[in-house]
């Protein structure tokens, strides 16, 4: 934007979509095509954005509160991004061999195992040269110039199989995102940084792998490919990830949660306690199949007893399980895919806490090409495939969240398979129609909507894993919508983490409504009416009724402050405590310890 005659073309429409009377993409689409630059082009939403932050902050332009609440709601991207609370930020590792041997998984050597080059996410990973720091830093530029708070973020690491990475490449790569965010936080600009890095291999040496006829396997290339790690800077020590974790405690843009993928055979007690220490919160894993048949027919690598065990110790050392399941694998069918979606939740050993869709789609690059070209495998109708989706949305239970239906592939790649990326939609509506409205979390989010204390009731739901009790603590409206919630566990078994014998859990703890800054009050937002603090005195209440003298709680960095003011002791990573505690009774406390 350039000179006086721009300057007032943005004034104008600033003021114009503040006044609109309520949120309307639609209406703000209309206002912006009125109106052109001295360019002859149109005025884009992040440029009205950052014009916005600019003429407020000279006092050029002066808004009443509700005109300013109007003026973002309309002008900001994709308000689903932030309104669930937290900013996610997804950074993609670098390619690199699989334990896996997946037949339906691609093999675009070019990206970490089961991506490809053109998703989104894959793409942003690419143009940073799969470097932690870029992909962190440039990510969160770009969400604050669309409007987005920067605040509370969620690092999403995907890539393959993350615990298949060596350790030191791990350390490394979770400081470069904890240095992004701290540096993130006094960064006054608008523009992204460009990236001074290498790729963390020889690129001529990256070829397409055929999956109709494969000569090089996945990991033959990416092994070669690498370079002599003695030439790569790509590796810290446990104390300088330490330090920049705490720095992070403190500084604006904070990360309130850390994910990363992995399989079930790759879970022990030794991987999850390297998790934790690297701040981990939550653990997505792929189960695909609840039949030990289809697993071995796809070349899984792992079997059910594998899935249950990995779960049991997941949940023991309090991370969130955020489980992978694909319908339409090879050896599968409908009917077989719908009673294998009943036993995720009816078998005691599972029971995740969200839940990825992701029914299978023949990628040319993948060995199930083969099967596909003998007629050993098809894809499901979009009548079938509805026919299982409908039914699984059936049959989650409220405890549950599902976060994906359809995964995000561009359909140039799909050589068979399901194209329609809002399969959600189709399902929802199908539902609607009957009068049935799925219980999952994401479908009774409150989002954006303003409530009172008066306006919510609490509910608590409780049911049984192999080594716990766990108790869903939820905020919900007269229609049933969840304004926040709070999984709390209650060990049958003794934890597998010695800072967590004889002591309850505090699983997530999550209020809904538009992410907010730190400190910050907004009447009527649900994340700042003290729910959070009610449902933590909830579930204290009942662990020492039941006769726990310690609760504790797997906080994220950027949590642990929060979790002081509520009485929770600080982490002591010198002692190599990683998680917070707080002892209702000494007492009581003692004598559960004496058991343990």
């Amino acid at each position: 934007m350039s000179g006086a005659q721009d300057r007032v073309v943005v004034k104008n429409l600033i003021k114009e979509i503040s006044g609109l009377r309520k949120y309307s993409t639609e209406d703000t689409i209309k206002i912006l095509q009125k109106h052109k630059l001295s360019d002859g082009s149109l005025p884009s939403k992040s440029l009205l954005y950052l014009a916005y932050e600019k003429l407020t902050k000279s006092g050029q332009i002066h808004l009443t509160k509700h005109e300013k609440e109007r003026f973002l709601n309309n002008i900001r991207k994709k308000t689903i991004r932030t309104i669930s609370g937290v900013t996610p930020v997804t950074v993609l590792t670098k390619p690199y061999p699989c334990p896996g041997r997946c037949i339906f998984c691609p093999n675009d050597v070019r990206m970490p195992k089961s991506y490809l080059e053109k998703e989104p996410g894959a793409q942003r990973a690419a143009a940073n040269r799969f470097d932690p720091y870029f992909q962190t830093f440039n990510r969160l530029v770009a969400i604050k110039n669309i409007g987005h708070p920067t605040d509370k973020v969620e690092i999403i690491i995907l890539g393959g199989t993350w615990s298949g990475y060596p350790e030191k490449y791990q350390i490394w790569f979770v400081k470069r995102c904890f240095d992004a965010l701290n540096e993130f936080s006094q960064y006054k600009g608008t523009n992204t940084i460009k990236v001074r890095t290498r790729h963390p291999y020889e690129e001529s040496l990256l070829q397409e792998v055929d999956g109709k006829n494969i000569r090089k396997t996945y990991n033959e290339v990416t092994a070669r490919a690498l370079r002599n790690d003695n030439n790569l800077v790509e590796n810290a020590s446990w104390q300088e990830l330490f330090l920049s974790q705490r720095i992070n405690e403190a500084v604006a843009s904070r990360c309130v949660g850390l994910a990363v993928e992995t399989r079930p055979d790759e879970i022990t007690p030794k991987e999850l306690i390297k998790i934790r220490k690297l701040g981990g919160t939550k653990i997505q894993i792929g189960i695909q199949s609840l039949s030990n048949r289809v697993l071995r027919l796809n070349k899984r690598g792992h079997q059910i007893k594998d899935t249950k065990q990995a779960f049991e110790l997941m949940r023991s050392a309090g991370f969130k399980i955020h489980a992978h399941w694909m319908p339409n694998l090879y050896g599968s069918k409908p009917n077989r895919d719908i009673e294998d979606f009943k036993k995720i939740f009816s078998d005691k050993y599972l029971k995740p806490d969200e839940l990825k869709i992701y029914p299978c789609s023949l990628l040319a690059s993948a060995e199930l090409m083969k099967y596909y070209k003998n007629g050993k495998w098809h894809p499901y109708t979009n009548r079938e495939l509805a026919r299982v989706l409908d039914q699984a949305f059936k049959n989650v239970p409220r405890f549950c969240r599902i976060t994906r239906v359809i995964r995000d592939i561009p359909g140039s790649y799909i050589v068979a398979g399901n194209r329609k990326t809002n399969f959600r939609q189709i399902v929802e509506n199908d539902l609607a129609k009957k009068g049935i409205r799925s219980k999952d979390i994401r479908a009774r989010e409150i989002r954006g909507r303003e409530v009172s204390i008066k306006d919510l009731c609490p509910k608590q739901t409780k049911y049984e894993t192999s080594n716990t009790w766990e108790y869903f603590l939820e905020y919900v409206t007269e229609n049933d919508d969840v304004a926040a919630f709070l999984r709390l566990s209650l060990p049958k078994k003794t934890s597998i983490i010695n800072e967590l014998k004889g002591s309850a859990l505090v699983r997530e703890l999550h209020v809904y409504g538009q992410s907010l800054k730190f400190g910050t009050q907004s009447p009527g937002k649900a994340q700042h009416i003290g729910l959070g603090r009610k449902l933590l005195i909830e579930a204290e209440k009942i662990v020492k009724d039941l006769g726990f003298a310690k609760i504790s709680v797997i906080s994220s960095v950027g949590t642990r402050s929060y979790y002081e003011k509520n009485g929770y002791a600080k982490v002591n990573i010198e002692g190599n405590i990683f998680y917070q505690h707080k002892i209702l009774s000494h007492e009581t406390f003692s004598k559960r310890r004496k058991q343990n």
